[in-house]
Formats: C-alpha cells, structure tokens, sequence
C-alpha cells in the first residue's frame, strides 16, 4: 500500500493504492482518494495527511511482522469476557444493586469487583476458588489487580451474612434472610418489566453433597439426590419466570424434606415477588409425586411438569408409550449445527393424567449406535467368559441370566424392547398450556442444571475452603448471579436471532486478545481478529473494541 498522484483530466490527485494479484498479474487497486493534489497543497493539509499515512504504514509492518512470528509478544491479556460479562454486569444493574448495599461497609478491598471476579471464574471455568486468584491475572478486568484469595472469601461471606434480626421478616423457617436476598429483591425491582408473566414461574432443586463438614448447618445427612447418603448434603434451588429469566435462589440444610421446604418458598415468592401460579419443574426422580400432592393441599395455585420413569411405571410403558397418535413439530430439523436441537411432541391423557411424550430423532439415532457398539462389545466379551461381565451395568441389561443354559446369552427381546425408548421422554403435568409450550420449559431446565452442575463440580473438590455458612451461601450464590449473565446474553443473542452453542462461544470469547509488543523502540497493543460468535456477543452488548493496533499510551 502506498501514496501517489495520479492526473486526471486538468488536476492531480492524491490516492492510496495498494497492489493486488489477478489472474498472476499484480493490478493496482485505488484504496481512497484524498482529494485534489493543489486544494491540499495551499490548505496545508497535505503534510497532516502524509504523517498519517506514515503512521498508518507502520502500524501496517508492525501487524505485518507479528503475524510473520517475528515480533515476539512481550505480554498477553484476554479481553473478550471481561468486555462482554462486564457490560452485562453492568445493565442488568448488579455492579449499582452491589455497590449501593456496600455503602457504610468498610473493607480495604472492592468487595464489589471480587464478587464480579469471582462470578466471571465460574461462567468461564469449573474450578476451584482458589484458583481464581491466579486465572484472572490473563484477563483484562478492571480494578481487581490486588485483590487477593482471602478477600475473594470475605466478598463471598458479605453475600451470605445474615442480616439484622428487624430484617428477618419473610425467611423461610429452614435458612435466614442474607444479603443475597437483599441483591435479588433490589434486582428484580429495578427490571421487573424486563421479566415474562409472573402469573407462572417455575422451580427446580438439586442436592450437593460435601466431602467435609459443609459448615456449622447448612451442611447435613438426608435424601441424596446423588445417591450418596454416607455425605453431608445441602439442598439449592433456582426460580425462573416464564421465559427462563433467573428470579432468585434458595438454599437450605441437606435434611429438609421437599413439601417442607416449598411451603415457605412458595410463601416467600408471593409475598416478596407478587407471583401467582407457582409450577414445580423437576428431573426425573427429583420431587416426587406425593410431595407434589401434599403441596398442592397447603398451598394454592401449584401446578408441576415432573419427569415420568418410562421403564418402570407400567402404565407408561404399556399405554402411553404405545399410542398412535402423531407428533408435532416443536422444533423442526436443525439447517446449521447452531440451531436448537429438533423436538416433536404429542399429549397422551389416560383418565385424568395428562402426559407428554417428546422425541428427539438426533438423541434417538445416538441412542441407536450407542446401544449398537454396546451390543458388538458384548458380543466380544462373552467370547472371554461370563467373569468380564460381572461389574458393567451396561451389559447386563442386555443379557439373559443363565438357567438351564451353562453361560449368559444375549438377550434379543431386551434390545427389541430398549429401542422405543431412543430419544424419547415422557413428563407428566396438571397444566393446560400446549404441549409444545411444556416441553419447551422442560427443556429451558438445562440452563439451571448447567449451574446446578458448575456448583457440584467446584464444590465437591474443595468443601474444605468454605467452612462457614456464609461462605457456602455466597459461593453458592455466584453461580446463581452466573446465571443471570448467561441468561442475559442469550436472550439478547436470540432476539437477533443468533441460537449460539455455549462452550463454543466462551471459547471466541477467550480467543480475542490484546498482545503487547515493541517495535522501533517503542510498545504497541495489537488485537486480535474477532471470530466466530464473538462478534455476535459483542454486537449484542454494545461494547466497542479498540483499535485493532495502537501504541501503548493510547486507550
């Protein structure tokens, strides 16, 4: 790329032009024209011009050389989360809800930048929280350059401290009401026309269990979600309103039983957010039918979508499963590899349950090759004898316990009668929306178990670190606040219409950087290209990103 003067007709032009190779000829392409050679020449515009072209072909063989590799990198700092979740931080009104509940407390450190630090970890990592304090020093995030370990605890502690004994009024008999209450109900106030219908919102638990103490009580022995009763135990919950937007969470010692601990909420979630219908949403096995019944007794208007056990309830099985009728599309075929899984469902009623039975032909035809490569693998075990088979679960499904015959068998009605099963669930529920619409907020579970999982997997590896009920409260509750910012992004992605895969786009987002180099004496930032659905994250929170080079001292 270069400067000339080129004449055309009485009068000289100035023109950047840059040479370009078609068909093994090098052309010369005219970039821009600056205007006449002689008007800049007596305005004295020309030199400013020619300064900024030196300037400009410089930046243009410093980026030249750094993707040749050989202007070696001084420093590397990833810009993209920090840029976006920040944004988002900021307009959904956390940074001001935090910052105003901070005032009159005064800590020698930004509790309010630990808490968005520690809440960038979690929706970028699964890790532990010691490991924050190390992994943010690659990121571009603001004010947290000394901030250390134990005050990322004491941040989480402030979440989960109970407040005054005058300010107890409306918590639940099973756990107090805690500064994290306080930041939900101030952030519901300030977008509560941003929220769906709360005429219905829907609740979802899990159980994490601890390897330690789990606390002075939040931490006990009861009805393991997670089959493993020999360890202390809380239980969380979320609620979401009608569209999946987080409203707040709940936590409560790992004894509590289900109808005990959904009265009070329920109670709460009127009194607190003048909700109607309150509609229990639960995976397979996680509250169970009788609490369901013994709720609906205590409180009004509880309705529940339930995840049936299709194997072992009979009547399932045998009359639900076998009906005729046709499915509808809820989602069609994916065209990309971005849209939303394909969905079709159909409502079965037998007397006055109401069942629908959704179908996945993507998960059906995964079930079909799983169940296929199990079957071949079998095939070669039972060459070995029946002793490789005694501790896989997964084969013994498939076989036939010997009787008469000397040694286990295939079992060929077995296989027969798994496969109706490929890429079909069944749920249950007492409300008269369509039945697309239940599957579809069945589906929006996966956002709440997404946390849920992020949680059990932090949790499980470090209960040691959080010997404190606030402390487990507050590391709880950065999961909770993740969410939100999940939730907000995607929504706001979705009304562009871009359906985006998660882990697909954290990691655009981690690639864009700002690589820090020296040339002709002096240091530049260069950025790195924007790619895949980054862009589309940026765009959809209106960050800018800074120029692609630029030399150190500028911003």
């Amino acid at each position: 790329m270069f400067v000339r003067a080129k004449k055309s007709g009485a009068y000289e032009y100035l023109q950047i032009v840059e040479n370009e190779r078609i068909d093994g000829q090098v052309r010369q392409r005219v970039v821009a024209t600056l205007g006449r050679l002689d008007i800049l020449q007596s305005t004295g515009k020309i030199d400013a011009i020619l300064s900024s072209c030196a300037r400009f072909a410089e930046k243009v063989s410093i980026l030249d050389a750094h993707k040749r590799g050989t202007l070696p990198a001084a420093e590397t700092i990833r810009i993209g989360p920090p840029k976006v979740f920040g944004r988002l931080w900021e307009q959904t009104g956390l940074h001001k809800v935090i910052k105003e509940l901070l005032k009159g407390r005064k800590y020698e450190f930004d509790a309010e930048r630990a808490i968005f630090l520690t809440v960038l970890h979690r929706l970028m990592v699964s890790g532990s929280d010691r490991n924050a304090e190390q992994w943010c020093r690659g990121y571009a995030i603001d004010g947290i350059s000394e901030i250390e370990l134990h005050q990322i605890y004491r941040a989480m502690a402030w979440l989960g401290e109970e407040l005054a004994a005058d300010k107890q009024f409306g918590a639940t008999p099973f756990s107090p009401r805690c500064t994290k209450d306080l930041i939900e109900e101030s952030l519901f106030a300030r977008r509560h026309d941003l929220f769906g219908s709360l005429d219905l919102v829907f609740f979802d638990t899990t159980s994490i269990y601890f390897e330690g103490e789990g606390g002075e009580t939040i931490g006990q022995y009861g009805n393991s979600k997670d089959s493993r009763p020999d360890l202390k135990q809380m239980v969380v919950g979320a609620v979401l309103d009608g569209k999946g937007n987080p409203i707040c969470s709940e936590l409560w010692p790992g004894n509590t039983a289900d109808v005990k601990t959904l009265v009070p909420i329920v109670d709460r979630l009127k009194s607190k957010f003048s909700i109607g219908r309150i509609c229990i949403v639960a995976d397979r096995g996680m509250i169970s039918k009788k609490t369901i019944a013994e709720l609906q007794k205590s409180v009004r208007d509880v309705h529940y979508i339930l995840g049936a056990r299709m194997r072992l309830v009979k009547e399932i099985r045998e009359v639900v499963l076998a009906d005729a009728q046709s499915y509808e599309s809820a989602y069609g075929p994916r065209e990309n590899s971005k849209d939303p899984s394909p969905l079709e469902v159909k409502e079965v009623k037998v007397g006055t349950r109401r069942y629908i039975v959704c179908r996945n032909e993507e998960q059906a035809r995964k079930d079909r090759a799983d169940r296929k490569a199990i079957v071949e693998s079998l095939r070669e075990q039972l060459k070995r004898g029946d002793k490789a088979l005694v501790g896989n679960k997964g084969y013994r499904k498939y076989l036939a316990a010997p009787k008469q015959q000397e040694h286990f068998q295939i079992d060929e009605d077995k296989i027969l009668a798994e496969a109706k099963y490929d890429g079909i669930w069944v749920l249950q529920t007492d409300l008269d929306m369509p039945a697309q619409e239940v599957a579809l907020h069945y589906k929006e579970l996966w956002m709440v178990e997404t946390i849920f999982r992020t949680i059990k997997s932090i949790l499980a590896n470090r209960p040691v670190f959080h010997k404190c009920d606030e402390t487990i409260r507050g590391h709880v509750f950065c999961s909770f606040l993740a969410l939100i910012l999940m939730k907000e992004l995607q929504s706001r992605m979705a009304d562009r219409g871009w359906i985006v895969e998660w882990e697909r786009l954290k990691d655009d987002l981690d690639n864009l950087e700002e690589i820090t180099v020296r040339a002709a004496g002096q240091s530049f930032v260069i950025r790195s290209e924007t790619r895949g659905d980054a862009g589309k994250a940026i765009a959809a929170v209106g960050v800018a990103l800074g120029a692609v080079i630029r030399p150190m001292h500028e911003t």
